[in-house]
């Protein structure tokens, strides 16, 4: 399938390693000029240049902190600088702690409301004024299967993510009429650094060994093995792509078949 990617330029979140790093992998291969962002700018330009070894693609690294509306602002006027303009966006960031309601203050609802809920809010404002001058564009918030169903461990992840869908999902319906599209992926137990510090944590909690929390939520998933970054990056594209488009205000589960909702 041709994915009509060629030459577009696509801004990546949080993507040095891990479910952004898989996107942008993808999204290089398919030809698109991609500016990847991390808080740890070292991290963001080693992954640079090894999308560049890998794909031979045009790729911008910057640091950017999600918590501040001046980096999120400064990174989109650099893409913009280097490439001309800002077709795709792929908002995402690092998960906030697990833990129950009692584990958490004021002072760590709002970082996470900031990091998860607000930092999307942000980094969509600042790329639509480009969308609309290049006549359109896409749009991907990465979630979480847990704003389907919630896990008990990870009640700010649940909360913040829930509140991103729902951005989505008013956002693809006051947009649309200028050709902008807006959606949302929702991994699953991709194999990622996260993923593998949540089974540590419920390892911790539980005297289980990390890796028999791994097999334990094998059991759970009817394809009965962890997702790997490149198939997420691979499904990821294609909601990006003009090969979805008429495919907005939707949330794609990456999960194996574990979500037990209709």
């Amino acid at each position: 399938m041709n994915l009509m990617l060629q030459g577009k330029v696509a801004m990546v979140a949080a993507s040095s390693r891990g479910l952004g790093f898989g996107v942008a992998k993808e999204l290089a291969r398919e030809g698109v000029k991609v500016s990847i962002a991390s808080r740890d700018l070292d991290a963001a330009e080693k992954a640079a240049t090894q999308l560049r070894e890998e794909t031979d693609a045009r790729v911008l690294a910057s640091r950017m902190d999600a918590k501040n509306p001046a980096s999120i602002a400064d990174w989109t006027s650099r893409t913009i600088s280097e490439f001309g303009g800002v077709d795709l966006l792929v908002a995402n960031a690092g998960g906030p702690p697990a833990g129950g309601f009692d584990n958490f203050s004021d002072e760590s609802w709002q970082e996470a409301f900031e990091i998860n809920l607000l930092s999307t809010v942000r980094m969509i404002r600042s790329v639509l004024p480009s969308m609309r001058q290049r006549g359109g564009g896409s749009i991907l918030t990465i979630t979480s299967i847990t704003v389907k169903e919630p896990a008990e461990q990870l009640i700010l992840s649940n909360v913040m993510r829930s509140g991103v869908t729902s951005l989505v999902k008013t956002l693809s319906i006051q947009l649309a009429p200028e050709g902008i599209r807006v959606n949302n992926i929702m991994p699953g137990r991709i194999d990622t650094d996260r993923i593998r510090s949540l089974d540590s944590t419920r390892a911790e909690r539980t005297g289980m060994t990390p890796e028999e929390c791994r097999a334990d939520a094998i059991k759970t998933i009817p394809l009965g093995r962890y997702g790997d970054i490149s198939e997420f990056g691979k499904a990821a594209a294609f909601l990006l792509s003009d090969a979805a488009s008429y495919i907005t205000g939707s949330s794609l589960a990456l999960d194996g078949g574990s979500l037990k909702t209709v």
